[in-house]
C-alpha cells in the first residue's frame, strides 16, 4: 500500500465534505520577525507592545495576515496541492487576534463544485476556519481554487456555486476586546490621517514598489508551510516558471499601503478578493487603494474603513478592468477589506 499522498484532485471532492487539516502551528515572535523581514510591514499596533498597550491591548498581536497565511497553509495539502491557481476570496472575518504562543489549526468544508468546460480542471469552493488552542474561532473565509482532474473520464459533479455576500456588513465587524483609539498617537503611528480625512471614492497611490525575488518568495511560501506544487515545481508549466504565491503579493501590497494608510491598523474582514493575473520573480509590485466605505464601531475612537487594495506589476493607478470587464494584464491583486482606523 502506498504511504505517500498525491493530494486530492477535482474528482475527489464532494459538496458537504469536511476536512480536518493536519499539523497545528504554534506562532511566535519568530514568525513576526520573518514577516517583517519579508515585507516592509510597519503598522504600529503590530510593531510595538507599547503602542498596542496605548490602544488597550495587553501586548502587540500577531499581524492579521500572519494568522491568515498560517491557516491558509494548513489547508493547502488538502485543498490546493494540485491547484492550477487560487482564484478568489469572500466572506472573510477575523474574530479575534492571534497572540504570540497561540497554536492555530484549520478545517474546511466543501461548499461548491463546478467542472470547467475543458473537462481537465474544476473549481472547488471551500469555507475554511482557523481556531486557536482553546478552540476559539480566530478567522474564517471562503475561497475558490481551480484544481486539476486526475481521471479525465471521471463524471462531472452536479454544479453547485454558493451564493456569497458582496461584503461583510460593517455592523457585524468584530473589534478586538479592549481595543480603544481614544488616546491614539499619530506621531508614533507615522501619519496624521484619521478616518475623517478619507472620502469615499478617493484613490491613494502608495508610491513605493518592490521587485519580487525567487528567494524571498520561496522563504515565505515555506514559512507558511504552503506545499502547493505550482509554487515549487516548474515542470507542469509550459513557461518553466514558478507561480508566486498570491498571499505573498497580498502581504507585499498591504505593507506598501502603509504609505498613505499608516493608520489602517487592523484588518477585520475580507469582503472579496481576486488574484487577477499571475506574478513571477522579477515583477515589481506597486499598489494603490480606493476608499469604498466608512463606518463607525462601538469601540472608543475606533472607526472602520472599507478599502480596495490593488497590486500591479505595471505601475498603473486607478485602472482595474477593461471595456470587456476583464482585469487589465498589469493587475495582480484586487482585494476588498475592512480595516480599523482612529476616528
Amino acid at each position: 500500500m502506498a504511504k505517500t499522498n498525491p493530494g486530492r484532485f477535482f474528482e475527489d471532492y464532494r459538496v458537504g465534505q469536511v476536512i480536518e487539516h493536519a499539523v497545528p502551528r504554534t506562532v511566535s515572535g519568530g514568525e513576526r520577525a520573518l514577516y517583517h523581514a519579508l515585507y516592509p510591514a510597519r503598522h504600529a499596533i503590530y510593531s510595538s507592545d507599547e503602542f498596542a498597550k496605548l490602544c488597550g491591548l495587553a501586548e502587540s498581536p500577531m499581524d492579521d495576515l500572519i494568522a491568515f497565511h498560517t491557516v491558509f497553509g494548513k489547508s493547502v495539502p488538502d485543498v490546493s496541492l494540485n491547484a492550477v491557481a487560487n482564484l478568489g476570496y469572500a466572506e472573510g472575518r477575523f474574530h479575534r487576534p492571534t497572540w504570540r504562543g497561540d497554536t492555530l489549526r484549520a478545517r474546511s468544508e466543501v461548499i461548491g463544485l463546478k467542472q470547467n468546460s475543458s473537462g481537465k480542471t474544476g473549481v472547488v469552493y471551500v469555507r475554511t476556519e482557523g481556531r486557536n488552542q482553546r478552540g476559539e474561532l480566530v478567522l474564517d473565509y471562503v475561497r475558490w481554487v481551480m484544481v486539476r482532474k486526475n481521471d479525465l473520464a471521471a463524471p462531472a459533479p452536479d454544479t453547485v456555486v454558493p451564493e456569497l455576500a458582496a461584503a461583510v456588513d460593517p455592523a457585524t465587524l468584530l473589534v478586538p476586546e479592549g481595543l480603544t483609539f481614544a488616546d491614539y498617537d499619530t506621531v508614533l503611528s507615522g501619519e496624521p490621517h484619521r478616518l475623517r480625512d478619507y472620502a469615499v471614492g478617493e484613490i491613494i497611490d502608495h508610491v513605493d514598489g518592490v521587485t519580487i525575488e525567487e528567494a524571498e518568495h520561496m522563504m515565505a511560501t515555506r514559512l507558511w508551510q504552503n506545499t502547493s506544487k505550482t509554487h515549487f515545481d516548474v515542470t507542469p508549466r509550459a513557461d518553466g516558471k514558478r507561480l508566486i504565491y498570491g498571499g505573498h503579493v497580498m502581504s507585499m501590497a498591504r505593507a506598501l499601503s502603509f504609505n498613505g494608510l499608516a493608520n489602517a491598523q487592523m484588518i477585520v474582514a475580507i469582503n472579496g478578493g481576486s488574484h487577477a493575473n499571475p506574478c513571477f520573480a522579477g515583477d515589481t509590485v506597486r499598489a494603490w487603494s480606493e476608499v469604498l466605505d466608512v463606518a463607525e464601531t462601538g469601540a472608543p475612537g475606533v472607526g472602520a474603513l472599507r478599502l480596495r487594495l490593488v497590486a500591479t506589476k505595471d505601475g498603473s493607478v486607478g485602472a482595474l478592468k477593461g471595456a470587456d470587464g476583464k482585469y487589465l494584464p498589469g493587475v495582480l491583486l484586487d482585494l476588498d477589506y475592512w480595516a480599523l482606523m482612529p476616528q
